[in-house]
């Protein structure tokens, strides 16, 4: 996207000090498909229209697909919820732009695969685990608050590439072990970065109804990127047993030693898959949200000091443990209200396996169901004041917002994200730790802008200036 194309940021109808970030230009009325599906492309951000953040349920032909946008409580919990075993599913974009990589790792796929993987794989990574997680998550942070004290005052960083950095080096850590998490960190992240700039954002071949088996075409950037990120993990797994013996744990081992319901233990390919999936949800996602929220900050000296504020009286300049989390209430309303705004995962599709229906209208097997949290999470008809960053709207409970169904940065149903309170806890207590000790400035000149392919980012990088702070 270029700035031409993007809508200048209005004035807020809330109150006068609220800032409303950038978006992409909303179109009055539908483009032709042709030009959709370039803009799609390029961000799948850029194809909306005006009408459709407003939107309860509609439908639109696609050369040879029927899509089915979703975009209210109520029908989505039917989508996601009711028929989730017609709905299951993923779209074939995002089926055959992640297959590659991660196999049929619980992220794409389904039915039988998906009911007894989940099964085996969600309690090694449940809520109930991420207690026992934290003290790595703080070691992490403190030595990215340790490097950022080491340079000096006003220093430039692109805060993208740190946030990065910083989620892969917790998920690896607390994923194959302390040892194995740090040699192995950044070489996975890059691997990460180059699959989703070079991966194809748009399935020609599903839209003109054609079969899955028909071979895909993939650059050799992509197939370079997937044997680099692959090999890392191979040597992971290899390595474990070494890991194991130094009385490490870590949820490689976790995998490795899991058995299913008949007592049988995972596939080498299916550990290293879900070993895949771990890696690219718990840190692509958070870095993304801590990127965005960084940014956020810097252009609301409100939030800024009501964020500040708490940290200083809660924690009085101590490094907060896990018994900390839930004294920040407006820390999480920070991240809360950048998943709203900007949510990792804009565009959650999936594709009917069967004929069935939503709120009466015949939805036939093939059709493309898309429930878009860019959409709803801005939508005037369930939040005030959708376009302004207010992370109040999360803690005054006077304020209006949506129920479950109508706020889904991790989707919802059965297929929400398992690791859910893995990366809030660490979105907050990354927060929580950096903003203590530094204030975060935009480079001047820069022109952030939200591109979504497969997750939402701030461009290609968030040049940032930090700033030690003296509380």
């Amino acid at each position: 996207m270029t700035a031409e194309t993007v809508k200048p940021a209005p004035e807020t109808n809330g109150a006068p000090q609220d800032f409303v970030p950038p978006y992409p230009h909303r179109f009055e009325t539908l483009p032709p498909v042709w030009k959709l599906i370039g803009l799609a492309k390029k961000n799948f951000l850029a194809i909306w229209t005006e009408s459709d953040f407003q939107s309860r349920l509609r439908s639109k032909k696609v050369i040879n697909r029927e899509l089915f946008v979703v975009n209210r409580p109520d029908v989505v919990r039917e989508a996601f919820q009711t028929r989730h075993k017609e709905l299951q599913r993923k779209s074939p974009q995002m089926r055959h732009s992640l297959e590659p990589l991660l196999g049929d790792g619980l992220f794409v796929s389904d039915s039988d695969t998906w009911t007894k993987r989940r099964k085996v794989v969600a309690p090694i990574i449940h809520g109930s685990r991420v207690p026992g997680f934290a003290p790595i998550m703080i070691e992490t942070i403190e030595e990215k608050r340790a490097d950022w004290a080491g340079l000096p005052d006003g220093s430039e960083v692109n805060v993208l590439a740190e946030m990065g950095h910083l989620t892969a080096e917790i998920i690896c850590r607390t994923i194959f072990g302390r040892t194995l998490g740090k040699d192995y960190a950044s070489e996975v992240v890059q691997g990460f970065a180059d699959y989703q700039k070079h991966i194809d954002q748009v399935e020609i071949i599903s839209l003109f109804g054609l079969p899955d088996w028909l071979p895909r075409y993939r650059r050799r950037s992509v197939r370079s990127s997937i044997k680099r990120i692959l090999t890392v993990l191979d040597e992971i797994i290899d390595s474990y047993a070494q890991q194991k013996e130094s009385g490490e744990d870590s949820v490689i081992g976790g995998l490795l030693e899991a058995r299913d319901e008949d007592g049988k233990p995972l596939s080498r390919a299916a550990i290293r898959n879900e070993a895949a999936v771990i890696f690219m949800a718990g840190h692509e996602t958070t870095a993304n949200t801590l990127a965005w929220a960084w940014y956020l900050l810097s252009q609301s000296d409100r939030v800024r000091a009501k964020l500040q504020k708490e940290l200083d009286t809660v924690l009085q300049g101590r490094t907060p443990a896990f018994s900390d989390v839930p004294n920040l209430p407006y820390t999480k309303a920070v991240i809360e209200e950048t998943l709203r705004l900007y949510p990792p995962v804009p565009i959650l599709a999936r594709e009917a396996m069967v004929d069935t229906s939503i709120s009466g209208k015949p939805v036939p097997r093939g059709s493309l169901v898309l429930v878009v949290p860019w959409l709803m999470h801005r939508s005037p008809k369930l939040w005030h004041a959708p376009d302004a960053f207010r992370p109040e709207r999360f803690i005054n409970p006077k304020a209006k917002k949506p129920n479950k169904y109508g706020y889904v940065p991790f989707s919802i149903g059965p297929r929400i994200c398992a690791g859910l309170q893995f990366g809030m806890t660490e979105s907050i207590l990354s927060l929580a730790m950096l903003a203590q000790s530094f204030d975060l400035t935009l480079k001047d000149g820069t022109d952030v802008q939200p591109v979504a392919r497969l997750t939402l980012r701030p461009g290609d990088e968030l040049p940032m200036n930090v700033h030690a702070r003296h509380p």
